[in-house]
């Protein structure tokens, strides 16, 4: 039994050939964004060596979309071309055969400094797989474990994946409907001075010196959601040395839950990204349970409380998302 592998779930591209439970030859190449290009050419330098091929094994995963698609697709592809089964196998349950820990946690680089990682324990896979800040997962206090998966071990495993395992929230969601968006000036801020008190009523609002003030400044970023040709929502960010700070990101009650402020809070993010900063700040009053989990889901990591930040009894929450 030829058994071709092919794993692109990792920034490796691994491509293999196992007989009857025998490595036979591996070939991988390290690029992140050469999955596409190299794989082809790896298989051919297998076929040169054995062109009988029974079954192919694949690494379904988790993986970034990417790269983990260009390798189901090639094997999939080259078993339905020679009439041959495929099975698809579990990438972190690879990594996990070859480690002789009783209890760990494996991982994959899901980039921007997150982790794809399941937790194992006295040989089985206990949880996962899941996706978390490196840090988050460092937090869990469980030994990590991190590499790429082996042709060798990848074959061992039972095939029981049929769809590639893709555990990251999308990062594209519908635009709001009806909603518009443009950069503020100073002309606008009177519109979101009377704005501002709406939303913030007795809750200390930003006066109209301030907003004009802020209007003008060169370093920092406005933005405005637009409904009806009436402004419904603003944001803004500014650069702080190394990192930028959101300063605002308010929307009218009557609009909200529609998307508008995760658009205007990618848009910042996008604006930080392209000013070269290490990390994206801002507070976050504590308990607000509506933007809480909208930052979290963009990335964004407590790292800090600030006592009385929007007056007595009012703590806020810090929280960073690196751009690096």
């Amino acid at each position: 039994m030829n058994t071709l592998v092919i794993d692109t779930s990792t920034d490796r591209t691994t491509a293999g050939l196992v007989r009857d439970g025998e490595l036979i030859v591996e070939k991988f190449h390290d690029d992140p964004l050469g999955h596409s290009e190299v794989l082809p050419k790896l298989v051919a330098q297998i076929l040169q060596a054995e062109s009988q091929i029974d079954e192919v094994v694949i690494g379904m995963g988790p993986g970034p979309f990417t790269g983990l698609r260009a390798g189901i697709s090639f094997g999939r592809a080259f078993a339905f071309a020679r009439n041959i089964p495929w099975r698809g196998v579990h990438s972190l349950d690879a990594i996990a055969l070859t480690v002789e820990k009783v209890n760990f946690i494996a991982t994959i680089d899901a980039r921007r400094k997150e982790l794809f990682y399941s937790h194992y324990a006295n040989g089985q896979r206990v949880d996962g797989p899941h996706v978390a800040l490196k840090l988050v997962v460092e937090e869990m206090g469980i030994p990590i474990v991190s590499g790429n998966p082996s042709a060798l071990a990848l074959a061992r495993l039972s095939g029981n994946v049929a769809e590639p395992i893709y555990i990251r929230r999308p990062d594209a969601y519908p635009a709001p409907k009806g909603i518009t968006f443009r950069a503020l000036t100073v002309m606008d801020a009177v519109a979101l001075h009377a704005l501002e008190k709406i939303i913030y009523k007795g809750e200390d609002p930003w006066s109209l010196a301030q907003f004009k003030e802020e209007l003008t400044g060169s370093d920092r970023y406005y933005i405005a959601a637009i409904a009806d040709g009436e402004v419904i929502g603003y944001a803004g960010i500014m650069v702080a040395g190394d990192v930028c700070d959101i300063l605002t990101l308010s929307v009218l009650a009557s609009h909200r839950r529609k998307g508008i402020a995760r658009e205007m809070l990618k848009r910042l993010i996008d604006w930080a990204r392209n000013k070269k900063v290490e990390a994206i700040m801002l507070e976050m009053r504590i308990g607000n349970a509506e933007a809480e989990p909208l930052y979290i889901s963009q990335g964004f990591r407590k790292i800090a409380e600030r006592a009385d930040y929007y007056g007595p009894g009012k703590p806020a929450t810090i929280m960073r998302k690196e751009l690096r």
